[in-house]
C-alpha cells in the first residue's frame, strides 16, 4: 500500500490546503469540516446497476492518488450512505453549500446528499413522476423539474412545503440562473419559451377563478381556484395588465433549449438550436431577467424602462448574435460565453451533424468563427466544464454518428474535447464511448470524466490519460463530481 503520510506536511503548498496531525492545526478548504472518510479531494461517482441486488450507488474516490482506499488505508471503498435512489443520473454539485442533488431516472427521486457527512438527507417530495430536466437553487428552497411525459413543470417550495404542476404540452427543459430567482422552461421543436413566476398575496386572492382573471401573459396557474404560482410565455412589454405582470406580443425564437446567465443574474441568454432542432437559424438571444424573477419581493426594477412607460415601447427587448456553427449549449464565464452546438452537412447524400466550438464575447456581443470539436446527437445536451491550465472540456453524446467518424477524420472522433482558452486549439480525446460527466478537479491539474460508462482521468496539462485502474466502477457510471472543488461553479453544464 502506497504510504500517504509523506505529503501531509507539504500539502500546504496546493491550492485548497489541509494540514492534518503532526503540522499543527487541522484546516480543510473553505473553513470546512473533514468528513468521516478523512479525504480531502474527493470525487462523487453516480453509478448505475452496480450488482444483482441494486439499481444504483454513489461512491467517493480519492482524487489525489486516484484511488479507492481512504487515506490511511482502513476502507477500501468509500459509499454515500442511506443513497437508494435507482438509476442515478445526473449530480447537480454544490460544493460551497457541502451538499449534491442526484437525479435517479429510475424511479424519479432527486436525492440531496451531505457532503461533510457522506450520506443522504433524503428525497425532494412533491415531483409527481419522472423528470426530463431539474434543478435545485442554491438555497435548497425550490425545485423546479420538466415533466415531458406528464407535460408539466413542476414547482416544488420546500420552505412552504408546497408543489404545484403548471401545464405545458411537451416541456422538458427547465433553466435556474445561480441566484435561485429565475427559472425558465423550454417546449421541444417550439420557438417559445417560458417561466414560473410566483403571485403576490393580493394577486392569487383577486385573480382567482381560471385564464379568464388570470394575468394576460399566463399560459397556466395553479391551484385553479387560488392560484400561487403562474407559468407565463416570455412577451413583449408592451403594456402592464392589472395585476402588474407585463405582456404583449409573444417573442419568437428559433427552437430555443436553454437559458444560461449573466454573473449578475440580469441577463438571460437564450440558446436558439436552430437547424440541428429542425429550426433555421442558430443564435444566442439577451432577455432581460427582472420580470421573469418569480419570488414577490424581488420584483422591483423591470425591464426594460425605468423611467418612460412599457406601454410606449413596442420593441422587443431582445439582442440576437448569429452562430451559424449551432447552439445547443453553453458556458459563462464573465465576459466570455462559451457556445457549442452541432452543424448540419451533406456526406455522402445523407445528412449527419459536426460539432463546433463558438467564443462570444460578450463586452460586444460578437462571435468568433466556430472551431470543430467533438460530434454529438443533434439538440443534445452537452457537458462542459472548466479545469486548471486554461482549459474547457466538452463532452458529448452520440460522437459515433457524426461527420467524423463518417468521414474518418485524421484527428479520431472521440466524444471528449479540450480546449486551451488561451492558445485557442482543440485536443480531441479518442473514442471511449459517451461522455455524460466531467469534474474539474482544480488545483490538481486533472479532470475525471464518465465515458462509456467507466471513470477515466485526464491531465490538464496537455490532455493525456491518467492511470484509471484505481478507480473503475462495477457498473455504469453516469456522472461526476467533485465534491471538495472551492466554487459552485465546478459543475458540469448540462
Amino acid at each position: 500500500m502506497k504510504s500517504k503520510g509523506l505529503w501531509i506536511c507539504t500539502v500546504a503548498a496546493l491550492a485548497v490546503a489541509v494540514a492534518l496531525a503532526g503540522c499543527g492545526t487541522t484546516y480543510y478548504v473553505a473553513g470546512r469540516s473533514l468528513p468521516p472518510s478523512g479525504e480531502q479531494y474527493r470525487v462523487l461517482v453516480a453509478i448505475q446497476n452496480p450488482n444483482a441486488i441494486e439499481s444504483g450507488e454513489l461512491e467517493v474516490m480519492d482524487a489525489y492518488y486516484d484511488e479507492k482506499s481512504t487515506y490511511n488505508g482502513t476502507q477500501r471503498a468509500i459509499f454515500i450512505s442511506g443513497y437508494s435512489g435507482s438509476l442515478p443520473l445526473t449530480i447537480q454539485n454544490m460544493p460551497e453549500e457541502q451538499e449534491g442533488a442526484v437525479y435517479g431516472a429510475g424511479d424519479g427521486s432527486f436525492a440531496l446528499i451531505n457532503y461533510q457527512k457522506e450520506n443522504e438527507l433524503g428525497n425532494v417530495s412533491g415531483l409527481g413522476g419522472l423528470s426530463s430536466s431539474i434543478f435545485i437553487t442554491r438555497s435548497q428552497n425550490f425545485v423546479f423539474a420538466a415533466n415531458q411525459e406528464s407535460h408539466v413543470l413542476t414547482v416544488v417550495n420546500r420552505t412552504a412545503n408546497t408543489s404545484v404542476a403548471l401545464g405545458l404540452p411537451d416541456v422538458y427543459r427547465v433553466s435556474v440562473n445561480p441566484g435561485g430567482t429565475v427559472a425558465m422552461a423550454f417546449v421541444q421543436d417550439s420557438n417559445y419559451a417560458y417561466y414560473a413566476r410566483q403571485l403576490t398575496t393580493a394577486q392569487s386572492v383577486q385573480y382567482s377563478g381560471g385564464p379568464s382573471s388570470w394575468p394576460k401573459a399566463a399560459v397556466d396557474c395553479e391551484p385553479q381556484n387560488g392560484p400561487s404560482w403562474c407559468l407565463f410565455q416570455v412577451q413583449s412589454p408592451d403594456a402592464i395588465d392589472s395585476t402588474g405582470n407585463y405582456y404583449g406580443a409573444p417573442l419568437v425564437f428559433d427552437r430555443p433549449v436553454k437559458a444560461v446567465f449573466s454573473a449578475d443574474g440580469s441577463i438571460a441568454y437564450i440558446l436558439n438550436c436552430g437547424p440541428e432542432c429542425g429550426g433555421n437559424k442558430s443564435s444566442v438571444s439577451l432577455l432581460p431577467t427582472a420580470p421573469m424573477v418569480f419570488t414577490p419581493g424581488e420584483q422591483s426594477g423591470l425591464f426594460p424602462c425605468n423611467t418612460a412607460p412599457c406601454a410606449n415601447s413596442k420593441a422587443a427587448p431582445i439582442t440576437n448574435i448569429p452562430l451559424p456553427g449551432g447552439a445547443s449549449n453553453a458556458l459563462v464565464d464573465t465576459s466570455t460565453m462559451y457556445v457549442v452546438g452541432q452543424e448540419p452537412e451533406q456526406i455522402s447524400g445523407q445528412t449527419l451533424f459536426g460539432g463546433h466550438l463558438t467564443v462570444v464575447n460578450l463586452a460586444n456581443n460578437t462571435a468568433s468563427a466556430p472551431v470543430s470539436i467533438s460530434d454529438g446527437l443533434p439538440g443534445a445536451l452537452s457537458r462542459m466544464v472548466e479545469g486548471d491550465d486554461n482549459t474547457l472540456w466538452i463532452g458529448m453524446t452520440g460522437c459515433i454518428t457524426g461527420v467524423r467518424a463518417a468521414t474518418d477524420a485524421p484527428s479520431g472522433f472521440g466524444c471528449l474535447t479540450m480546449y486551451n482558452t488561451a492558445s485557442k486549439t482543440v485536443t480531441l480525446e479518442p473514442y471511449l464511448g459517451n461522455d455524460t460527466g466531467i469534474a474539474a478537479i482544480t488545483g490538481l491539474h486533472k479532470i475525471y470524466t464518465a465515458e462509456g460508462g467507466q471513470v477515466y482521468i485526464y491531465s490538464t496539462v496537455n490532455g493525456s490519460a491518467i492511470d484509471n485502474q484505481f478507480v473503475t466502477v462495477t457498473g455504469t457510471a453516469s456522472d461526476v463530481a467533485y465534491m471538495d472543488a472551492v466554487s459552485d461553479a465546478d459543475n458540469t453544464v448540462y
